[in-house]
């Protein structure tokens, strides 16, 4: 048995084997648009194709005649919604478009949706309707429009935070650095495009949708067709990737549910995959700002991070990347401070790592300068200038676990011989290497939820939440956690999430479920332990009669707590007490004062080599190294996977991704994967993650943190730091590419 799995327990800490691997690689796993009920019609909506004006016609002659088509919705003829689109009542609302006017307010916004007895039927209609618009010049862009300053952040962050005289600080400073850094828009494309299918039963609604809000969507869809919460059944087992968007309700899928009532026939939307470029979120653009100064023994006198975001004209959610210098460096003044400008585009939202993936971009780049400036070895700088303060300060934070991320990842990688100045590695080929490292952090949040665990005659479990499992691996890992709280192997336990009728098992994000609905099922099943040691203890024809110490519980037996010798299995404890199941119920939320009293993080430090030919400037990422002290790790090879996917998704954000948009028309001109660019296998090599060890007994009674997000923050500045030492040329805007090096060495 592994270190790992003897730390941790019997079931919790081990590398099981995804319980929902086989159904996905074979095809057997039922995703939302896989489900066809008797008399299912198919939607597909219409597209603008300006990002700004208004529609003064469409004409829907030809679609409507077209073979098939069952009914074309537009402005004039929609159904009336209970619930105003353009009101927020709700947590995770957005202001969203049902058709509700003839105004444009971002290319690929909905304009109308046909409805056919097949998809095809559908799609060909759809490119019949002919609008004619009168368009307005799109306003696009970090200078499209004035910046304003929101009343506050996303997520309920102010969009202001201050520590100290920031000014005081700069006047100290030795030496400093002011730096300005851009992040492009980028977009939301699971495996899985957005899909429902809707199906109404009088005032039953009942949704095959994916989603990361399994219950508390019910409310929010209760609320647009004025029905109650309870008359929503959302049935969500599998979903093929989230990243934030899958947890908002989006326009699409109302005008879905919508036509579905109105035709009284089950109706089906997929998105298509240039349909993901609008209507479903996606991470807004930036501009950042970081002035940094430090004494003369290199330790920071100040931090003065400010970001600008785009927003869209007709909500708000604002990129936080300034937040990313909260909680990371000591520093004897710090100020982080959010503003917005607006444009012709769909909404931005929660997109993985959320903020502080741009944010930490460019920070960690600009420390890596400073680090230049004060004439320090990168690592040596942020070992001189991380925060090792107690919590509860009110001051910036991080875990004395992140001094071990730095060392087990530096040593892993080699960093003790790199050269400081830039251009002085070349491998037997000639390519110019680069080595650099960032430093990873993010939040470790927990929500509410609730579990519902029965321990059943036979001696097995069953255990209940409505978690949703994005691809991360929910259902293995919970159920390990499940099984502990339960005292069963993992073998023995039934394990039922994904449907709204379940306990509510919390929101699927922030990298904060595990630990949310995680401890839920562990509640539930030391409730379900209890009840079972009452009639034990109470039994006197049981060898645990009169227990009064307590009972433990392993392998499906209660254990005497003093005494090993005495214990009774679950089947014969039940057996004799009549033969009825035992049932618990347990729920999970972190208390207001925990958060109040403790800072709440996870750490990381991602090491990058970069090889560039000197000539074409062509960029490789030959390995990357993360350590990473993410709590307790529940399952380790479902957490190094997750992390590897997180750093594969940092490589992305440093070298490939970028939405573009046409200037004339506000139009997303690489809306497909053949013009928006991902890594593939040929760009992944060297991947090598560390989990450090690390117990935090504030996070969580569990321990758990998360690990979904963490592995971007620190991986985008790494690569970025070490283009720069391969080349000598600084690039502050991402993604960097072939022709900023080539500017760069022109300018040498």
């Amino acid at each position: 048995m592994s270190e790992t799995s003897i730390r941790f327990g019997s079931n919790a800490g081990q590398s099981v084997t995804r319980r929902d691997g086989i159904a996905k690689v074979t095809g057997a796993a039922t995703f939302a648009a896989d489900n066809h009920p008797e008399g299912l019609l198919h939607a597909v909506y219409v597209p603008a194709t300006i990002a700004r004006g208004r529609v003064i016609r469409l004409d829907t002659v030809a679609a409507k005649a077209h073979p098939g088509v069952v009914e074309v919705f537009t402005p004039e003829n929609r159904p009336a919604l209970a619930g105003d689109p353009d009101a927020k009542p709700f947590l995770f609302a957005f202001r969203t478009e049902v058709l509700q006017s003839a105004e444009i307010r971002y290319a690929n916004q909905p304009i109308a949706l046909v409805v056919a007895e097949t998809v095809e039927a559908a799609t060909e209609a759809a490119r019949l309707v002919v609008p004619h618009y009168e368009a307005l010049p799109p306003r696009l862009g970090l200078d499209g429009d004035a910046p304003y300053k929101p009343e506050s952040g996303n997520f309920g962050r102010p969009a202001e935070t201050v520590f100290g005289d920031v000014a005081a600080g700069h006047a100290a400073a030795r030496h400093a650095v002011d730096l300005t850094y851009e992040t492009p828009a980028q977009y939301h494309n699971a495996m899985e495009t957005h899909a429902i299918v809707a199906t109404w039963d009088g005032d039953q609604l009942a949704l095959d949708v994916p989603s990361q809000a399994i219950v508390m969507s019910r409310g929010a869809y209760g609320y647009y067709f004025g029905i109650p919460a309870e008359n929503v059944t959302i049935r969500s087992p599998y979903l093929g990737g989230g990243f934030g968007s899958k947890a908002v309700i989006n326009g699409p899928a109302l005008l879905a549910i919508l036509a579905a009532r109105a035709l009284r026939r089950p109706v089906k939307l997929m998105l298509r995959r240039e349909q993901m470029f609008g209507p479903v979120g996606h991470r807004g653009a930036t501009r950042q700002r970081l002035r940094i100064g430090t004494d003369d023994d290199g330790r920071m006198t100040a931090l003065d991070h400010e970001s600008l975001a785009v927003t869209s004209t007709f909500d708000d959610f604002i990129e936080g990347a300034a937040d990313a210098s909260l909680g990371l460096y000591a520093t004897e003044s710090l100020r982080s401070t959010q503003y917005a400008v607006r444009a012709d585009i769909g909404t931005p939202g929660p997109m993985r790592a959320p903020g502080i993936a741009t944010g930490s971009a460019a920070l960690e780049c600009a420390v890596d300068e400073m680090a230049e400036a004060a004439g320090l070895d990168p690592l040596e700088f942020r070992l001189r200038n991380y925060a090792d303060a107690e919590p509860g300060t009110g001051r910036p934070y991080s875990s004395k676990a992140l001094r071990e991320c730095y060392r087990q990842g530096a040593e892993r990688f080699g960093w003790a011989g790199r050269p400081l100045a830039p251009r002085q590695m070349t491998d037997d080929r000639g390519l110019l290497v680069g080595w650099g490292m960032g430093t990873a952090l993010f939040h470790a949040p927990m929500f509410a939820a609730e579990a519902r665990a029965t321990l059943r005659p036979d001696g097995t479990g069953l255990v209940e939440t409505a978690a949703a499992d994005m691809g991360q691996g929910a259902w293995t890992a919970l159920a390990q956690i499940a099984a502990d709280g339960l005292g069963l192997p993992l073998e023995k336990i039934e394990f039922r999430a994904g449907a709204s009728d379940l306990p509510d098992g919390g929101i699927a994000g922030g990298s904060g479920h595990t630990a949310t609905a995680g401890g839920a099922l562990h509640a539930a099943g030391s409730d379900a332990v209890r009840r079972l040691g009452e009639i034990a203890v109470a039994d006197p024809a049981s060898p645990l009669f009169g227990a009064n110490a307590g009972v433990v519980a392993r392998d499906g037996r209660l254990f005497a707590r003093d005494d090993d010798s005495r214990s009774e299995s679950y089947v014969e404890i039940i057996a004799r007490a009549g033969g009825a199941a035992v049932q618990g119920t347990g729920s999970a939320a972190r208390p207001p004062e925990a958060a109040e009293r403790h800072a709440m993080y996870s750490h990381g430090a991602v090491f990058a080599e970069v090889k560039i030919d000197p000539a074409l400037f062509q960029i490789r990422v030959t390995r990357l190294v993360g350590a990473f002290a993410a709590g307790r790790i529940i399952n380790p090879h479902l957490a190094t996977s997750q992390l590897m996917g997180g750093m594969i998704w940092g490589l992305s954000f440093a070298l490939h991704e970028e939405a573009r948009h046409d200037r004339r028309t506000g139009r997303i001109v690489n809306a497909d994967f053949a013009g928006y660019h991902i890594p593939v296998n040929a760009d992944v090599a060297g991947l090598d993650v560390i989990t450090v060890h690390e117990e935090d007994p504030h996070v969580n009674p569990l321990g758990i943190k998360g690990v979904g997000e963490i592995g971007i923050t620190g991986t985008v500045g790494a690569i970025g730091n070490a283009i720069w030492h391969a080349t000598g040329t600084r690039v502050r805007r991402f993604p960097i590419r072939i022709a900023d090096l080539l500017a760069g060495s022109q300018s040498m």
